[in-house]
């Protein structure tokens, strides 16, 4: 990883056999980062007296299914980190996570702003989060079986929707 940024030459230094994979485009920089050292390197980003990433801006998914030339797991969670206290600069931090096990540690011991982005990553795209203390559906109702921001999801839905009734003004 032959990036500038303060967090990858910190956490170069931290973890030299971790095999952390980065880039940079455009003034923002992401850091790839293995599902079993993600806890790790995040605590060490957060408690890292020169980084001090207290706030966690953002977790969303992306779905790889059918992605030309893929050879990753089809599930890909960014975190979008800041650090308020030291203004050290942007940092997204990516993991992967195969869709046999999407299962992923919580941040929500660590930021407890993750609570509610977790559920919404769960809700939309199935992701397990180990830890969280409520992990239930934000966006769906309970009954909803599907996660509809994932690719094999039909965009006119499964038939979720016919049974509401149809609403129309009448013309007066």
């Amino acid at each position: 990883m032959a990036i500038d940024h303060p967090a990858a030459i910190r956490l170069k230094e931290k973890f030299p056999n971790m095999g952390l994979k980065g880039a940079s485009f455009r003034g923002q920089t992401q850091i790839s980062v293995p599902r079993d050292a993600f806890i790790d390197v995040i605590t060490f980003l957060r408690d890292d007296p020169d980084l001090r990433y207290d706030m966690l801006a953002d977790i969303t998914c992306v779905d790889y299914l059918n992605y030309p030339g893929w050879d990753k797991p089809r599930f890909g969670l960014v975190y979008v980190f800041n650090s308020v206290e030291k203004g050290t600069p942007r940092l997204i931090v990516r993991v992967f996570v195969e869709e046999i096990e999407l299962i992923i540690p919580s941040l929500v011991p660590l930021y407890a702003g993750a609570e509610w982005l977790e559920r919404e990553a769960f809700d939309m795209f199935g992701i397990r989060f180990t830890g969280h203390p409520d992990l239930r559906r934000i966006l769906t109702w309970d009954s909803f079986t599907s996660h509809p921001l994932r690719k094999d999801y039909p965009v006119t839905g499964l038939g979720e929707r016919e049974n509401y009734p149809v609403i129309s003004r009448q013309s007066s």
